[in-house]
């Protein structure tokens, strides 16, 4: 937790939930003969694994009146993760993962004017957030609707305000909104958190930074640094399979990935998240946080699915951490 925060609840968590509908064969959409129905969204991922990691975790949100919502609904309860869920006679989002070749997976998203899309305040509630040790916040909820905007920014000045920890994953998505949008928003929300995670690309759009290169050319280490000058006192740098930087109570820390046969890299990010997450709600000091996190990124990205893979606490023995660097 933030020096001098007391541990309360565990962690808080909202957004949408989706379906996930995954082409069982490799090749072209039509034709394929037989597909595969999971659960997928980041708040819900991240709730999902940290319950298995064994954190206290609850999800918020919206759900349509449909057999996907119903489906959503019973695999939150059977994780363990406590849910406040409305029930919308809208339709759940759904999303489409295919593979065209081995070499990746596309997903394309069906959730404009879903029910998760109108996500209000009072689908979340003050008490649910003062109730947290933790609310975690993506930027996806911002990107959905100017209801879903609204409802995120409150519930983070809502924490603040009540000593919760705040915990924000710049997660931007493209497709959702255009950078100019997005950039104002994100860094507002950066700005106000104790914890951000970021890819590097994703930490450059909330710097304003002008990148020459691709992504892994830029420095980790040196955007985690300029994250906290906005405010955080933590920032981790996501980068893949290249590991992570991170800049933690102002001590700097740089670790590599656990390398691993990468099968479905949709929700890694989600994994490693929780990971550090769960050690910090446990009282986990930074080396013990990064390595859980670390770890359950490269579960993660070794199974299909969103959440489905995700690790329990002693599956994650059979990844051997690298070790960390303090500055």
């Amino acid at each position: 937790m933030t020096a001098g925060r007391a541990r309360r609840g565990g962690l808080v968590t909202f957004g949408e939930s989706m379906g996930r509908v995954s082409a069982d064969q490799i090749g072209l959409l039509d034709l394929c003969r037989s597909f595969t129905l999971s659960v997928g969204g980041a708040e819900s991922n991240v709730a999902i694994a940290a319950a298995r990691l064994g954190a206290d975790a609850t999800w918020a949100g919206r759900l349509g009146d449909d057999s996907v919502g119903d489906t959503i609904e019973r695999r939150l309860r059977t994780e363990g993760v406590r849910s406040r869920i409305t029930r919308d006679s809208g339709f759940t989002g759904l999303m489409v993962c295919t593979r065209r070749t081995n070499a990746g997976i596309r997903v394309d998203y069906h959730r404009a004017g879903s029910a998760g899309s109108r996500l209000t305040w009072d689908d979340i509630g003050d008490d649910l957030i003062r109730e947290a040790s933790v609310l975690h916040v993506t930027g996806i909820t911002p990107a959905l609707g100017d209801s879903a905007r609204d409802t995120t920014l409150r519930a983070v000045r809502a924490a603040r305000a009540a000593g919760v920890t705040v915990s924000v994953d710049v997660n931007y998505r493209s497709k959702l909104w255009a950078p100019h949008r997005a950039a104002p928003v994100l860094r507002e929300l950066v700005a106000a958190a104790d914890l951000v995670f970021a890819g590097p690309e994703e930490a450059g759009l909330v710097l304003g930074a002008q990148d020459d290169g691709p992504a892994h050319a830029c420095d980790p280490l040196g955007r985690a640094r300029a994250l906290t000058a906005l405010g955080p006192r933590d920032a981790v740098v996501k980068d893949g399979p290249r590991g992570c930087a991170a800049v933690l109570g102002g001590r700097e820390y740089v670790r590599a990935a656990v390398p691993v046969r990468t099968v479905d890299p949709v929700g890694a990010g989600d994994a490693f998240v929780a990971g550090y997450l769960a050690e910090l709600l446990a009282g986990g000091d930074a080396g013990t946080r990064l390595t859980t996190a670390t770890r359950a990124g490269a579960y993660a990205v070794t199974v299909p699915g969103d959440c489905e893979g995700l690790p329990f606490r002693h599956e994650l023995d059979s990844f051997a951490a690298a070790e960390d660097v303090a500055r």
